[in-house]
């Protein structure tokens, strides 16, 4: 059989993607709970990034999906099945580890080949599906090699060569890029990202950097201290956040929040903007003292404090560099909010009362 050929043998297989759920998925280590009765679905070629700081929650519940930790309550669901008490070969799922988990004395081809040859998978049917793994992720020049003499680029491809050649219905990433450097990172979510769509596979990733969670999910599930606190599309979570931890954790810099008497006002800094910038009538004015202005190329951030309140209250402004409009440390602004850009969230629990616009 042709290379071809054999790539599309492997694609059809590859298509027959699969939902991952798990219900109400709970975690505990001796008196610590990981995960706190979790409800989360994974659609039909999804890619669904788990968003969190550490300690969320987030790996142990991937590692609970893979078989690699039994759940203290709860079902872990794979295209329909209960596969809770399965062991991990018995799911067909595959896992990318932060580490990549490569064998150090085994070749590039050997580490490819390694999950197919433990299947007892005929050598001319692995030799071909090498071969398509390997063009795919551009490693077919490195097949013998060993780790050792890779980067960690080319390592992280490798790894993701031996997860595709089994063919499973679903993908867990374990924040398979952090070891990468800024700029290859970069390229590597653009990889990433054309291979889900071209394997049209589930996709689970892990991940604490959210510039990489909107740019790569579908959809983000956010958690935090082993509670899920938000599942939607990128936008809906910038946008529209349920609660205080969402909105300060999404967002670079982080939503502007003033504390009011039993609420809080929060607002995006791209919305905090000079009153004379868009002013359409339906805004609310804030008398801003610039304390410091930091220039980022396409933006400027102005850090500085609201007036007139009892306590002080430090907020950002992210204007466009393109903006002539000029600022300078020191001196007092009247900037604006709109009001269809401004939410509010409770004092004392922390969740979203209303506003920001869709």
């Amino acid at each position: 059989m042709e290379a071809s050929a054999a790539a599309v043998e492997c694609n059809e297989n590859l298509n027959d993607m699969a939902t991952v759920e798990v219900r109400s998925i709970r975690k505990e280590f001796a008196e610590t709970c990981a995960v706190d009765g979790i409800d989360l679905l994974a659609k039909e070629g999804e890619f669904l990034v788990l968003l969190g700081p550490s300690g969320c929650g987030k790996t142990t519940l991937m590692r609970m999906i893979a078989g690699l930790e039994q759940p203290t309550a709860g079902d872990i669901v794979i295209g329909g099945k209960v596969v809770t008490h399965l062991p991990p070969r018995a799911r067909n799922i595959a896992m990318v580890f932060q580490s990549y988990a490569l064998y150090p004395h085994m070749t590039v081809e050997g580490n490819i080949s390694f999950p197919l040859r433990a299947a007892g998978m005929p050598r001319d049917q692995i030799e071909r599906k090498v071969a398509w793994a390997a063009k795919m992720f551009g490693i077919e020049r490195f097949l013998n090699r060993k780790p050792r003499q890779l980067s960690g680029g080319e390592r992280q491809r490798v790894a993701l060569a031996r997860a595709v050649v089994r063919e499973p219905v679903a993908f867990l990433l374990d924040e398979p890029l952090s070891n990468l450097d800024a700029k290859l990172r970069n390229s590597a979510r653009d990889e990433l990202k054309h291979l889900q769509r071209e394997l049209a596979t589930t996709m689970i990733y892990v991940s604490h950097d959210q510039a990489e969670a909107m740019g790569l999910g579908d959809r983000i599930a956010i958690l935090n201290q082993g509670k899920l606190c938000q599942v939607g599309t990128p936008q809906e979570i910038y946008r529209n956040p349920v609660d205080i931890f969402t909105a300060t954790f999404i967002g670079s810099p982080p939503m502007n929040l003033l504390e009011d008497k039993d609420s809080y006002t929060g607002f995006r800094p791209e919305d905090f903007l000079p009153k004379e910038i868009g002013a359409d009538g339906n805004t609310v004015s804030f008398p801003f003292r610039v304390t410091r202005v930091e220039y980022l190329g396409a933006d400027r951030l102005v850090y500085g404090a609201i007036e007139g309140r009892t306590a002080a209250t430090h907020v950002i402004s992210k204007m466009p560099t393109m903006l002539r409009t000029e600022v300078k440390a020191g001196q007092l602004y009247d900037f604006s909010v709109r009001q269809e850009d401004i939410a509010r969230f409770d004092r004392s629990t922390g969740a979203r009362l209303y506003g920001a616009r869709q």
